[in-house]
């Protein structure tokens, strides 16, 4: 017996080296003696170790996979495929903790495994499922040589990882069963590992990626960090690439890389995860019924391809902000031939280390212009990209702001194009036709300069412009006044506030009025869960300025009705601003959210001085004590449904 654990140890250190490490030292000769001496003490003894290697050949069929229930739920993640998505995530972790560190990893693309460890030894193997409980897969798991049959803890423990097939391995196999290739590596990897019989799961030679520890029952770690630490520890297999990240900026250069470099690993990935790191404050943030609020996973959901830079010039928008535009090769890309391609800021463009006559990855994405990702290749004629110290469509001085250039002449001819533009775009107030080179000739010829003088239009103003004939000048009439009718969120993103986007025009559409939305104070904004201290001033500014003042009266009177979904007066929660905190056990936020709307109520996002009812369910985190505070009543989940009168 002695010899066997000897064996068993020597061999697992060797499958470790080989299998984790990919830096094995002994060579597969070696090994195999050894491995079958353990098997025939095996087969003479007719015991075999909890530890023993020769538990991962694949065993008989199983009739079908068994459920089981997880020891702590295993959440999927939210999803962010925008950056106003992403900012929105980050707001909302730093109202909990403004000095919040995060993690990134690469988001694998594979299925899901939850591993459970008792008295150090591996027990069970199961998939996500539901996140609750999952299928019993370790028949199946014990084919896969990435993670330990025995550890140094003695607690109970459950880890989390993504079950892949490398894409090496992938072609492998495909080469080798010509007759029923497999289509992709994520099918692969869950056929192989949810296939009854786990001889087929060996042959396609699946691995598990590991990136959580979900449960200890004692000494539990403190931070992302020390997951991943104590995993690598244990011996269990985990990707390289992780970075610790103290700010929105560098989280953003981390996600860059990743999408730059995805392209380059032998494993299939379609994004990025950032995680709160500390697990204090993720204990404050909580869940929703669905994610934990401290987590996102940010997406690759567009098509990408390599072009070269022919030169770069700087486009001026709204808010005066010079934007580096690079003129590349022109190449395919979803389905149109691209020629120009953006990047954020002359700080973005250094980080990227993007230069004249470089080669660079282009991605295109939610209809919006393609960017560029970052430098794959320079030459020897690469030059590098000067930063404008005058603004190239006015010629005034250029400020620099953090990373960002911006022309000092608020009459930039450009800058109040792009306002204009921006104004009439879908998301907005949706001016069917009325594209930048429209309103650059309106802005010309018509001296259209503010969002009212739009409405100011008539047909003689436009008769004799080049390309307008009777059906565009009807047609675009028409659309002008169409957008006098408009949600109030949108119109509130229309205008132009630094810093709103759809996101936060949503939130502040809830005041019910331009008005409403005016009077808020910094405080009161800051309360809102998408809204950081910086929009909150910009916002304050805005409305105090004397000509934005004005010039929202001119569109009121030109006909401009900004308008929120009419709300019942009548019912349970008739005149109550409802904010929902935890989980609930009996339906989703969101349709508790509809139900409170339909009996009369308004459903808030945050706790603010608005709020007149908070409900509490499972997990109720940072708004629940911040509604005591502030002595706002709370009711539970059931008198909730009492009043909704479900039983």
């Amino acid at each position: 017996m002695d010899r066997m654990h000897e064996l068993c140890e020597i061999l697992n250190k060797w499958a470790y080296e080989y299998y984790v490490l990919d830096n094995p030292s002994v060579s597969d000769r070696e090994y195999d003696k050894l491995y079958d001496e353990l098997r025939e003490l095996e087969r003479e003894s007719g015991t075999v170790l909890p530890e023993s290697p020769t538990r991962r050949v694949g065993g008989e069929p199983v009739k079908g996979f068994q459920r089981h229930t997880h020891i702590a739920r295993l959440y999927s993640l939210d999803k962010a495929v925008t950056e106003d998505e992403l900012s929105a995530f980050f707001t909302r972790v730093q109202k909990v903790n403004e000095n919040a560190e995060f993690t990134v990893e690469y988001k694998f693309d594979g299925l899901t495994m939850c591993l459970t460890y008792e008295n150090g030894a591996f027990v069970r193997a199961t998939t996500r499922g539901n996140g609750v409980e999952g299928e019993d897969v370790t028949a199946q798991a014990l084919t896969v040589k990435s993670f330990p049959l025995k550890i140094d803890y003695k607690g109970t423990l459950e880890v989390r990882g993504e079950a892949v097939i490398r894409l090496s391995a992938l072609e492998k196999y495909n080469a080798a069963h010509p007759e029923e290739p497999l289509k992709n590596a994520r099918n692969a990897a869950a056929g192989a590992i949810r296939n009854l019989d786990p001889k087929v799961t060996a042959t396609r030679n699946p691995e598990i990626l590991f990136y959580d520890v979900n449960y200890m029952s004692e000494n539990p770690v403190g931070s992302q960090t020390e997951a991943m630490e104590f995993l690598k520890r244990e011996g269990f297999k985990t990707y390289p690439y992780f970075k610790l990240c103290k700010s929105f900026e560098e989280v953003q250069a981390a996600i860059d890389e990743i999408e730059i470099e995805r392209k380059k690993i032998d494993v299939l990935t379609d994004g990025a995860v950032v995680k709160v790191n500390s697990e204090t404050t993720r204990a404050e943030m909580g869940h929703t019924d669905k994610f934990p609020r401290w987590a996102i996973a940010y997406k690759f959901e567009a098509e990408e391809v390599e072009s070269t830079v022919k030169n770069v010039f700087w486009q001026v928008g709204r808010t005066g902000k010079l934007t580096p535009l690079a003129e590349i090769e022109p190449v395919e890309l979803a389905g149109a031939t691209v020629r120009r391609a953006t990047l954020n800021n002359f700080g973005d463009l250094t980080r990227k280390d993007v230069k004249v006559g470089s080669r660079v990855l282009v991605r295109r994405s939610n209809e919006v212009i393609p960017e560029i990702l970052g430098a794959v290749s320079h030459t020897e004629g690469s030059v590098p990209v000067e930063k404008p110290a005058r603004c190239p469509a006015c010629g005034s001085v250029v400020k620099e702001v953090g990373a960002n250039l911006f022309c000092s002449n608020e009459e930039c001819p450009p800058r109040i194009v792009q306002k204009l533009t921006h104004y009439c775009s879908k998301n907005a107030m949706d001016v069917e036709g009325m594209s930048e080179q429209t309103l650059a000739l309106l802005y010309e010829k018509c001296g259209v300069k503010r969002f009212s003088d739009l409405y100011a239009l008539r047909a003689e103003h436009l008769e004799g412009l080049e390309g307008f004939k009777e059906k565009k000048i009807n047609n675009l009439l028409s659309a002008i006044e169409a957008s006098k009718n408009i949600p109030l969120d949108r119109f509130l993103y229309a205008i132009g506030i630094e810093g709103i986007g759809r996101v936060a025009a949503r939130d502040l559409s809830a005041f019910g009025s331009v008005e409403a939305v005016a009077a808020l104070s910094v405080e009161e904004l800051v309360a809102l869960e998408n809204i950081g201290d910086v929009t909150a001033n910009a916002i304050v500014n805005y409305f105090a300025n004397g000509e934005n003042a004005a010039e929202i009266k001119r569109l009121f009177a030109a006909g401009v009705t900004p308008f929120v979904k009419e709300k019942k007066t009548s019912g349970a929660f008739a005149g109550e601003y409802v904010v929902l905190t935890g989980s609930l056990a009996s339906m989703s936020r969101p349709e508790a959210q509809k139900l409170i709307e339909e009996q009369g109520g308004t459903a808030q996002s945050s706790v603010t001085g608005k709020t007149t009812l908070v409900i509490a369910g499972e997990s109720a985190g940072s708004k629940l004590e911040k509604a005591k505070k502030l002595n706002i009543p709370v009711i539970g989940e059931e008198e909730l449904l009492s009043r909704l009168g479900i039983k």
